[in-house]
């Protein structure tokens, strides 16, 4: 009984941490039609500078600021001096993206060296919460709750303001929206500056469960990559669902059949892709 509960506890905390950074993916996808291989190396250089920022002294809501800023500010200047220069031609776009993953993962490894680096939770967050008898980190708990809050905002940008009326609008008919006088151009640029800094954010966020080391872009977009053709690209709802799901299905893979564990991640995806080739919640082909 202790084991199923504490791998579900872990699997939702998972799933929190994939949607901080699915979520982004996701959008940036939906509304560009650019598969951002970047970006779980925003993920890992959120996690570096939030690291920093604590090393320094500083509170961990300022590194989770302090990520959100500077990655937000990358993703903005990579769209800007890259991606925007090269419009109309997706092959190169993700080459691009690809090139500044690997520019990314060189320079952290040069600048915060080749260890791990352990993160630890706030103080107030430090201590465990007794769940049906077993003893459970409160951080995850927590990290759970902040990724309904992050899905919630999004929601609500998304559902409730005119950017998000624009966004949904250019997600589901791009030409259409173009023709009716949105701003695709700037709607770009905003979109993508979100979409890196959720993922700036998710990184210093999961690095007390995860900590922070040189590869761990490479360990998280290729399940995040899944989170999303799973949900469904472009979709919110999907990213939520998709994220959650597959913090399940991996992390109780990983405990019950270590050596199938890459297996059981990528197999439903394959057969959601056989079946349904845009996701549970998609309106876009993947």
């Amino acid at each position: 009984m202790s084991f199923w509960l504490i791998q579900s506890l872990n699997s939702l905390a998972l799933g929190g941490v994939l949607f901080t950074l699915a979520a982004g993916f996701s959008l940036i996808f939906g509304l560009m039609r650019i598969a951002n291989l970047s970006h779980g190396a925003y993920f890992m250089l959120g996690a570096y500078v939030g690291l920093s920022v604590i090393e320094a002294g500083h509170s961990f809501y300022l590194a989770i600021l302090a990520a959100a800023i500077a990655i937000g500010l990358l993703g903005c200047i990579v769209e800007w001096l890259i991606l925007r220069r090269l419009a109309g031609n997706s092959l190169s776009q993700v080459l691009a993206t690809l090139g500044v993953a690997f520019v990314i993962a060189d320079c952290s490894l040069w600048f915060w060296g080749g260890d791990p680096r352990p993160v630890a939770a706030p103080s107030f967050l430090s201590g465990g919460v007794q769940v049906f008898g077993q003893t459970f980190p409160l951080y995850r708990i927590a990290l759970v709750i902040f990724s309904i809050f992050i899905a919630l905002g999004l929601w609500l940008l998304l559902e409730k303001t005119k950017l998000g009326v624009m966004i949904r609008a250019s997600v589901d008919d791009r030409q259409m929206a173009q023709g009716i006088g949105v701003p695709a151009t700037k709607l770009f640029s905003i979109v993508f500056c979100l979409g890196a800094a959720l993922a700036g954010v998710g990184g210093i966020a999961a690095a007390p469960i995860l900590s922070v080391y040189p590869g761990l872009d490479a360990d998280m977009l290729p399940i995040a990559l899944v989170v999303v053709i799973l949900g469904g690209l472009g979709s919110l709802m999907g990213a939520f669902i998709g994220s959650f799901l597959i913090g399940f299905i991996y992390s109780f893979g990983q405990a019950l059949f270590p050596d199938l564990a890459y297996i059981i991640l990528f197999l439903p995806m394959l057969i959601i892709l056989a079946v349904r080739p845009r996701g549970l919640f998609g309106k876009i082909t993947a």
